[in-house]
């Protein structure tokens, strides 16, 4: 059972809303040259489309700091209305203030308080953000990072430990510090005249254990609403792993108003994969549901075929190239569960707990389908594969039809994208 979230602030960022009684969002960042203001939108909207409600862009240079009102007006253009972040760190006082058009086309600024300066020029380059943010009545992020925390306030918390004897481990320190960092820059932030829900907090590291009690620490001193998401996961199954163990454990304590799966992409990698991490972890605690979820069989001995995989595989992509439309249409096919299954063990079982599911024979079975639809058998299928996968999904696509409610007024079409746009979710049975 899923604990109630931590009370939070609510802060609106364009139209989301994050924090208060709002369900947890799920935010994605570009890797993009942000200078190429078509490239950066066109995978602004790719983002959006495969369920990331906010889309972060890197600030850096004066280029790309002028190519964001154009980012903000091709994502608009093409009926994508996630908000726009923009992430600064160590000039973001001076692109701000220098492209004022960049300070009012975007929806949210990240600032990292360990980088914005040093000593007495730290606060006011940070001021000057707030100050900007202030006056366009935008939010900000307070993001700390473990990587660059600001080291004048560890080694002074060092000194103190070795001083006062305390006792602490580095770990420890540098923990303590990325909270304290956190306190502070947003007590700063309130003085230079932001309020309390224009302001969401951060404290990411790399490590699931120290993630843990830093945002258990931070949850106890603010009710600011927190972007949780463990920075520098790394790449495939270790980076998916760290996140979902520490970030789910979070989750599941009533931790975090908006989340990012930070993974590193393969050389020419899908860029929308985090998203589709962030979106089946809260979807697998059953926080939100973005699409319908496909229960499929792992496969053994008595699965020497791989047709199952293949219809899996099928379904799966059919039901994110057809999620934005059914969306369109259909109110709660979020919600749907299909079950594609191998062999007779836990076939017709898991078949029958789907709203529409199909099982297939295992090695020396019968070579005949049974579809299951609300826990009844409906029919039994037979063929090729190519066969199974058209039928299966024309079998789909009426029990969605004749399921769920069709809306009076179809929601806005955004412009067509790339295949895979909506996230699904594929649960395999062991």
């Amino acid at each position: 059972m899923v604990r109630k979230r931590h009370n939070t602030v609510g802060v609106k960022v364009g139209k989301i809303l994050v924090g208060g009684s709002a369900p947890v969002v799920v935010q994605s960042m570009t890797n993009t040259d942000t200078a190429d203001a078509a490239g950066t939108a066109r995978q602004c909207v790719e983002l959006a489309q495969a369920g990331s409600e906010m889309v972060r862009v890197t600030v850096n240079v004066p280029e790309a700091a002028a190519a964001v009102p154009e980012i903000k007006q091709r994502m608009l253009d093409a009926g994508c209305e996630a908000p726009l972040i923009g992430d600064f760190h160590y000039n973001g006082h001076v692109l701000l203030t220098k492209y004022p058009d960049c300070a009012r086309a975007l929806d949210k600024y990240r600032i990292n308080p360990g980088n914005v300066g040093h000593g007495k020029r730290r606060d006011e380059q940070f001021s000057t953000i707030c100050n900007v943010a202030r006056d366009n009545g935008k939010p900000v992020r307070i993001g700390v990072n473990g990587g660059s925390l600001n080291q004048e306030l560890v080694m002074r918390k060092m000194q103190e430990n070795t001083d006062r004897e305390l006792g602490k481990t580095s770990e420890e320190i540098l923990n303590e510090c990325m909270v304290l960092s956190a306190i502070e820059s947003t007590d700063l932030a309130l003085e230079c005249g932001l309020r309390k829900d224009q302001i969401i907090i951060s404290c990411k590291v790399s490590r699931p254990n120290d993630l843990l009690d830093i945002y258990r620490e931070l949850a106890g001193k603010t009710d600011q609403p927190l972007h949780l998401g463990l920075t520098e996961a790394g790449m495939g199954a270790k980076g998916l792993i760290w996140s979902a163990t520490s970030m789910g454990i979070l989750l599941g304590e009533g931790i975090g108003d908006t989340i990012r799966v930070s993974l590193t992409p393969r050389p020419g990698g899908d860029r929308r994969d985090e998203v589709y991490a962030a979106c089946e972890l809260l979807q697998a605690l059953g926080l939100r549901s973005f699409a319908p979820s496909v229960t499929a069989c792992p496969g053994c001995g008595r699965t020497t075929s791989t047709t199952f995989q293949e219809l899996a595989e099928s379904i799966q992509s059919y039901i994110r190239d057809s999620m934005p439309e059914w969306k369109r249409h259909y109110e709660g096919v979020e919600n749907m569960k299909v079950a594609v299954m191998g062999c007779i063990v836990n076939g017709p079982g898991e078949s029958r707990a789907a709203n529409i599911g199909i099982s297939l024979p295992g090695t020396g079975e019968s070579p005949r389908c049974p579809v299951y639809v609300d826990g009844q058998k409906f029919t039994t299928l037979e063929g090729t594969y190519d066969e199974l996968s058209v039928a299966f999904r024309a079998l789909v696509d009426d029990y969605i039809s004749s399921k769920y409610p069709k809306r009076e007024t179809p929601l806005p079409a955004a412009l067509p994208g790339p295949k895979g746009s909506a996230a699904s979710s594929l649960r395999v049975i062991a």
